[in-house]
């Protein structure tokens, strides 16, 4: 296994880090304003328009996308470094460089199932930034965890498909610009456990689409990622020409779409953690207590210490992840995918605790990024699987080898 960069990693990586420099961090307090003061608080801010221009000028966009009829073209050992670097301004970075949750995992699948008329319609503009999207697998009323639970209905009638249920988590749903749902619901009750779904293109205008709420992350809106939303779909129809895929292959086509979703979560966790880190010991230099500095404490040593190493082996791990990825594929990378899901939000979660506990009252307050990097890493123990569930698959497929 070599995780060396290759040369066109080093070059991007030198423009990521020079584009979080120059152009994203000196955003974030602008954005926060614009934010505050917008008329409407779900539509992204003047700034990111801005923040948007200068990445596709310094060649920063669509980097996730290995399909290089549509993306970059980068390998997931490529992508991996840029990824954690834009995972230290979560909320502005990813979204500037168009690589942002949902719309990432929606475009990959539109671009390995669509057809060509849906990728001219819903991928073509999702790939120019000129419209977001959301993907509405988890339900309020199962436990999703499995997705077997799921009960949105999608029946054929005729030449359209009739879709009944209601979602929440829906990242995206929120924003005035999302303007397309992928809707993963059954529409065979009876056949096997994973050959019973199907996902659907619902345009967000649809009569019987109605978003009933957002939801919240720890009291964040979470609008850099277009919000969290229950969405009702109250006999929507939809031509069947918006099937995406085969019917009953929604199962596989989840799977398809969340490996890749769940290492690029953990790309930027990684770098969450690494922000995280450079704050506390910016943090316990500038500070004295008990007549010394607060780095000099023991307890603290530790915590910066217990960080680094944390980081080190979760990064090392993401790293094998993205080669086998792109070696042995994401099956092949299947138990590595779940463990990282497992480790990778635990040890940022970690580390951006010790770095609040080392800032004290300021480190719960909006004067530091640290409390909404802390709800964001929280949540990702949660989305995309719980923690439970990828040590489960671990556990399983460890045990069969010694079956």
């Amino acid at each position: 296994m070599d995780f060396g960069f290759s040369p066109r990693t080093v070059q991007l990586r030198e423009k990521v880090q020079q584009f979080l420099d120059e152009v994203i961090y000196p955003a974030e307090a602008v954005y926060e304003e614009q934010l505050a003061a917008a008329p409407d608080r779900w539509d992204a801010p003047e700034v990111l328009a801005e923040l948007k221009a200068q990445a596709r000028a310094r060649g920063l966009w669509n980097l996730f996308l290995p399909d290089r009829r549509w993306g970059a073209g980068l390998s997931n050992l490529e992508y991996a470094p840029l990824a954690e670097l834009s995972g230290r301004s979560p909320h502005l970075a990813p979204e500037a460089m168009n690589c942002s949750a949902p719309d990432t995992g929606n475009m990959e699948l539109l671009a390995m199932f669509g057809t060509p008329e849906q990728q001219q319609r819903w991928l073509v503009p999702l790939l120019a930034g000129e419209i977001r999207s959301c993907f509405a697998m988890t339900e309020p009323d199962v436990a999703s965890s499995d997705a077997n639970n799921i009960a949105t209905r999608i029946v054929r009638d005729g030449d359209e498909y009739v879709v009944t249920g209601r979602k929440w988590w829906s990242s995206g749903a929120m924003n005035p610009r999302c303007r397309v749902a992928i809707v993963m619901g059954v529409t065979d009750p009876d056949g096997p456990r994973h050959r019973r779904h199907s996902m659907v293109l619902v345009p967000m205008d649809a009569p019987g689409v109605r978003v009933v709420r957002p939801t919240t992350v720890f009291g964040y809106d979470d609008r850099a990622h277009g919000g969290h939303a229950e969405v009702e779909f109250d006999g929507v129809r939809v031509p069947v020409e918006n099937l995406l895929g085969g019917e009953n292959e929604g199962f596989a086509m989840a799977q398809a779409r969340l490996g890749p979703g769940r290492i690029h979560h953990c790309m930027r966790l990684i770098g969450m953690a690494e922000r995280a880190l450079d704050a506390m010991c910016e943090r316990v230099l500038s500070r004295r207590t008990f007549g010394a500095p607060i780095a000099e404490h023991g307890t603290v040593q530790d915590w910066i210490a217990e960080s680094r190493m944390r980081i080190e082996q979760a990064r090392l791990l993401v790293l094998k992840t993205a080669w086998l990825m792109d070696t042995v594929g994401n099956r092949g990378a299947a138990t590595e995918i779940a463990a990282i899901k497992a480790v990778v939000p635990e040890m940022a979660c970690w580390v951006i605790d010790r770095a609040i506990q080392a800032y004290g009252g300021a480190g719960v307050c909006q004067d530091t990024p640290l409390a909404s990097l802390y709800a964001h890493a929280r949540t990702l123990r949660i989305a995309d699987g719980p923690d439970e569930v990828h040590r489960r698959s671990v556990a399983r497929r460890e045990l069969a080898r010694h079956r």
